[in-house]
């Protein structure tokens, strides 16, 4: 019987396990810190083996295969020994592809990710397809593979997930764009996030589809430099591509494969320039699957949006309170800055991956009238603002933050929660963070 080693026992580590059992491994799963509750009481029901607080080496360094949860890193000492022992290390996407036929359609992209895959798993339901969305969101791709047999997998995938693959090829893929993230993971070089990000379409061939952001230098500059074999399908709000997705007036025009759609950017319930770029990116996915003009159209209206991203909380005496805790990078507070209509108190700050906040520089001039800074650090942050705005202070909990900003913004304004961070200095999460954002908005 082979042996299967997981490490972590989180989301991707528990789903990786049951799958394995079911399979036929002999599965052994070990996680450094603790293991929560409801992961620990699924793992005994299955009757798998398991270990917390600890790796016993010898049981790890003797599988056959092991899986390693997206958050360990290839520089983590256990793993560099099992590389040296020569065994095979993948990720929970690349274990699980292998147990299923379905369709996959595999979505990555610093920004955007989350809402272009609800939005893509959105039209398909609505168009009566039998679909399942996983990956970094919702249930695990390998614990779905597990317990259900569908015929198309919409997966959101991390760049962190795609370092672990070998043989995983989606049908359709998509980048939604790349910019500077997580590079205390690459070593401090955008060159390998940008090459991890192209995994995706790494194993794709010619009868595969590369959707992306005709419009993002970093991305075109790389295709032109490692070409791929899968076709192209580009979107762009700047350009008309000959094949691909671009709006025109106010219209978004689709031509893929001599098919055509055009529809008003009016009707979309997502607004920003981002979101018309994600409803291009899902509706090409829909395009290529041959899904209906008029399901897609619909589809494109009846959207809800993605919880902690740009979520509209609450309207307090003329001021609207914005809950965008997903923005955990400088490009996505970007374009929430750029979306907002009315003068806005920021509240920003968290844990920096090493971010350059320069690019916001123009924004903040625009549009940001006070800056609330809310991290254990915000050094970096009063240096790059302290001089732009009049008005910029630091808090250290949540709803000294929210009390702040409800002072400060006068009516017919907004604040707007968009940390440009990571979310571990204070919060568990950034759902975590969203919840206590929205938790002190109500109680104001």
């Amino acid at each position: 019987m082979q042996r299967l080693a997981v490490l972590g026992g989180g989301e991707s580590g528990v789903g990786t396990a049951i799958l394995g059992k079911k399979k036929g491994f002999e599965v052994f799963v070990s996680d450094k810190g603790r293991i929560k509750p409801e992961y620990k009481n699924v793992l005994i029901h299955n009757e798998i083996r398991w270990e917390e607080g600890g790796h016993t080496e010898s049981e790890i360094l003797n599988a056959d295969l092991v899986m390693k949860s997206p958050g360990i890193p290839d520089t983590a000492p256990l793993v560099k020994k099992l590389h040296e022992a020569g065994v095979k290390v993948i990720s929970e996407i690349e274990f699980a592809a292998s147990y299923t036929d379905a369709v996959l359609v595999g979505i990555t992209g610093s920004n955007g990710k989350t809402t272009t895959t609800m939005l893509t798993d959105h039209v398909l339901k609505e168009a009566g397809l039998d679909v399942a969305m996983a990956g970094n969101i919702g249930d695990s791709f390998a614990q779905m593979v597990a317990t259900r047999s569908p015929e198309y997998y919409v997966l959101e995938i991390s760049s962190f997930q795609l370092d672990g693959i070998v043989d995983f090829r989606p049908h359709i893929a998509v980048i939604t764009n790349i910019t500077p993230d997580h590079l205390d993971r690459y070593e401090y070089q955008f060159e390998k996030y940008i090459a991890s990000k192209f995994r995706i379409a790494m194993n794709q061939t010619e009868e595969d589809y590369l959707i992306y952001d005709a419009d993002d230098p970093v991305i075109t500059g790389w295709l032109e430099q490692h070409p791929v074999r899968s076709r192209l399908i580009p979107f762009s709000l700047e350009k008309e591509p000959e094949e691909g997705v671009c709006i025109i007036e106010n219209e978004i025009k689709i031509n893929i494969n001599n098919q055509q759609l055009n529809m008003s950017t009016e009707t979309l319930t997502l607004q920003g320039k981002h979101n018309q770029k994600n409803a291009m990116a899902a509706s090409a996915v829909a395009q290529l699957l041959k899904i209906r003009k008029s399901t897609i159209r619909d589809s494109m209206q009846s959207f809800q949006g993605v919880e902690h991203r740009l979520e509209q909380v609450l309207k307090i005496h003329d001021v609207v309170f914005i809950n965008d805790s997903k923005a955990t990078n400088v490009n996505a507070t970007y374009f929430a800055l750029e979306s907002m209509k009315t003068p806005t108190v920021w509240i920003v700050g968290g844990v920096d991956k090493g971010n350059d906040y320069l690019p916001l520089m123009s924004m903040v001039r625009e549009k940001v009238k006070a800056i609330i800074c809310l991290g254990v650090d915000n050094a970096k942050l009063m240096n790059t603002f302290g001089n732009v705005v009049d008005v910029m202070v630091e808090t250290t909990s949540m709803s000294e933050a929210v009390q702040m900003a409800h002072k400060i913004a006068d009516k017919g304004e907004s604040v707007l929660l968009s940390p440009a961070c990571a979310s571990f200095d204070l919060f568990e999460s950034y759902e975590d963070r969203g919840n206590q954002f929205k938790n002190a908005v109500r109680s104001l």
